[in-house]
């Protein structure tokens, strides 16, 4: 009720205010290239989503947002061009949706005072806020994917994976080689052995990393994919009858075109998840009815429901919600970026405040603090069912091992801060 009554008195005051300006988010989208599949879902959804607030609620607290879609193709040197061209437009929070964007723009917005929302991707250890004061990457990261995969694992196994032969299979780059560092410590803790096999961009031609798992026959295949690179692996899994259900990908290795081309031989594939399959929320029915039906959408409005396309919804809405808390720490609705990081950095999604939204078990719940600027990093399972031609999730959002990634995450943000000068924050 408290909430409702700050709400009400911040609604007010508000409307007793002059003009707003707009609320700022750019998109740093790539609807071409070999990522395409990926990114044009994800573009259409964040936008989406901010249209609907803007035709619905007008806005954010009284102030309508904008949107400044800017492509990188996901290059990195397009996407440090696209923050530095629209960084200016009074920018309140970037989403590079890139591992290597995102190395590149956290000295940048740590010096331009610009908060980084890197959700489960990027720098893993910017989780700790001691170090990374504008970074984010709520509500799980890598570590945690690799974490929660290896639990999956577990399950399968009644807790005991000693000598298993896992292989991850890994986009050779930064964003790749993120849960390398992490498998090997879980490796040594459960006594599996692990092998890794990188694939060049763009992934098109795996076949002699295929030929190697046929040989190795492991248990199990890890996989780190993104864009073109996925649907080949499926594929290829397919075509030398790997168990379907033993290859299990990171969230950017588990949307509708990973595993369509593949028909029914992608049939049983999983992907871990933060973010709900399908479209039986009620936020939906908002955004086809003030946005897709009214030929506002930033496509052709038939993403609705897949995977990328929930995922964009869910960061926008994450966003959102930090402007809200932003809001009403400051008392003033035309928040600048400094206001939105310490709304960022106050956030709590609760289940009541989901089903407010219309997204009741769309995602986990978390807080954010000043030392934890990831969350708890709840990680759920899906599996794909090529019959139904969709995903369902199979399992809750449970917890990956926090001693492991802790210890990782702190060691990991410190030689940073050592690297780099950095004063640690007092966060008590």
């Amino acid at each position: 009720m408290k909430m409702k009554l700050a709400t009400l008195a911040l609604g007010a005051l508000m409307a007793a205010g002059p003009a707003m300006a707009d609320l700022v988010f750019p998109s740093l989208s790539y609807r071409t290239g070999p990522f395409a599949a990926g990114g044009i879902p994800f573009a259409d959804g964040y936008a989406d989503y901010f249209t609907m607030l803007n035709e619905r609620d007008g806005g954010i607290g009284g102030v309508p947002v904008r949107v400044i879609e800017c492509e990188t193709g996901y290059n990195t040197e397009k996407g440090v061009e696209c923050y530095e061209a629209t960084k200016n437009e009074g920018s309140l929070l970037y989403q590079p949706l890139s591992t290597g964007i995102t190395y590149q723009l956290i000295p940048k917005v740590t010096a331009d005072g610009i908060p980084l929302h890197t959700m489960g991707y990027g720098r893993t250890s910017a989780a700790y806020g001691k170090v990374f004061k504008w970074v984010f990457n709520y509500p799980a990261n890598y570590w945690n994917g690799a974490s929660g995969a290896i639990n999956h694992i577990l399950e399968l196994n009644d807790g005991d994976i000693a000598g298993k032969k896992i292989t991850l299979l890994y986009h050779n780059s930064a964003y790749g080689k993120e849960p390398i560092r992490t498998l090997e410590e879980l490796s040594k803790k459960h006594g599996f052995e692990l092998s890794l096999l990188p694939v060049d961009s763009p992934g098109q031609e795996q076949k002699s990393q295929w030929l190697q798992i046929r040989r190795d026959r492991p248990d199990y295949v890890l996989f780190w994919g993104w864009g073109v690179m996925n649907q080949v692996a499926i594929q290829e899994a397919a075509n030398i009858r790997f168990p379907m259900e033993n290859f299990i990908g990171i969230w950017w290795s588990g949307a509708e075109p990973d595993v369509l081309p593949a028909g029914e031989g992608a049939h049983g594939y999983k992907a871990l998840t933060f973010t709900a399959t399908g479209d039986d929320f009620p936020v939906f029915d908002d955004i086809k009815k003030y946005v897709i039906d009214a030929g506002k959408a930033a496509g052709n409005g038939d993403k609705l429901g897949t995977v990328q396309y929930n995922r964009a919804v869910y960061a926008a809405m994450l966003a959102a919600e930090a402007v809200r808390k932003a809001q009403e720490i400051h008392g003033v609705a035309d928040i600048n970026a400094a206001q939105m990081r310490d709304g960022m950095e106050a956030l709590v999604i609760t289940k009541e405040r989901m089903a407010e939204l219309g997204m009741e078990g769309f995602g986990p719940t978390f807080e954010v603090s000043c030392e934890n600027h990831g969350g708890p990093g709840l990680v759920g399972v899906s599996q794909w069912d090529a019959k139904a031609q969709k995903w369902n999730l199979i399992s809750d959002f449970k917890p990956t091992d926090g001693e492991v990634i802790g210890a990782l995450i702190e060691e990991d943000a410190m030689a940073y801060a050592k690297e780099h000068n950095i004063e640690l924050r007092d966060c008590n």
